[in-house]
């Protein structure tokens, strides 16, 4: 099949999204809260006030500003955060709760988007970054990436546990499993597991527990494929570097 081609004289046309996807692409703010600025009237498209989020735009040939401020892209960044328990993952929360951005006030940021996402219980390794395409290279279950968490559990496992945490159990209609378990240390009632998933199921681990009747007392990701979350403090936060970022979703992924 021959690739298809402009007619002669006329350029290629480039992509038109809705207004609230697109200066959400651009890194300066989440869909929703894009869609809430154009709401407001805050977003000019060529000069006009635009009111509608789904506004079909190209960024590549219209001039956005908000609050009469032209918006371009920021260059990319990539970041680690060691998120502590108590925080949601999210911009904003409809009940209140602090969310992990409280973590990045101050800091002088552009907008960055969570590459996944771990539960307002959960600890350690979050990633955030402007490059969406990066980060859905991360997230696509293609990747191969694994992620590693350490969990502590209110008894003390034996080899059945793991074989059948192994095999998998159904809960909700759903087959879970991890790929790999192991016992990292145990007290005299519980014990710290290593466990190592190689897909992205919701609360994939406390689900798989909780089927076999084992609570979770902590649950911390320290590993997503080769980035480790290492020393890096409770609700602190770092930038990637460059070997880092590529280690994660190598170029020719993100082609």
């Amino acid at each position: 099949m021959k690739a298809s081609r402009s007619p002669p004289g006329r350029a290629a046309a480039t992509p038109r999204h809705g207004l609230a996807r697109v200066i959400s692409k651009l890194g300066i703010a989440s869909r929703s809260e894009a869609a809430r600025w154009i709401v407001e009237g805050r977003v000019a498209v060529d000069g006009r006030i635009v009111r509608d989020p789904e506004r079909a735009t190209d960024a590549a040939r219209e001039r956005i500003r908000v609050d009469g401020v032209e918006v371009r892209a920021p260059g990319r960044l990539y970041l680690a955060l060691n998120k502590p328990r108590g925080l949601v993952t999210t911009t904003a929360d409809e009940r209140g709760r602090d969310t992990v951005y409280t973590l990045f006030d101050g800091a002088g940021l552009p907008w960055l988007a969570p590459v996944g996402r771990l539960d307002k219980a959960s600890e350690g390794l979050l990633l955030f970054s402007n490059d969406s395409t990066w980060a859905a290279a991360i997230t696509s279950p293609a990747s191969g990436l694994d992620k590693t968490y350490h969990v502590q559990v209110d008894r003390l496992p034996d080899e059945a546990l793991f074989a059948t945490m192994r095999a998998g159990v159904d809960d909700a209609g759903e087959r879970l499993a991890v790929k790999a378990v192991r016992e990292l240390r145990r007290g005299e009632r519980n014990a710290w597991l290593e466990i190592v998933l190689d897909e992205g199921r919701n609360r994939q681990i406390r689900r798989v527990l909780a089927a076999l009747d084992v609570g979770v007392l902590r649950l911390m990701r320290v590993a997503i494929g080769p980035l480790e979350l290492g020393a890096l403090p409770k609700g602190a936060w770092r930038l990637l570097e460059p070997a880092e970022v590529d280690a994660l979703a190598p170029r020719t992924w993100r082609a």
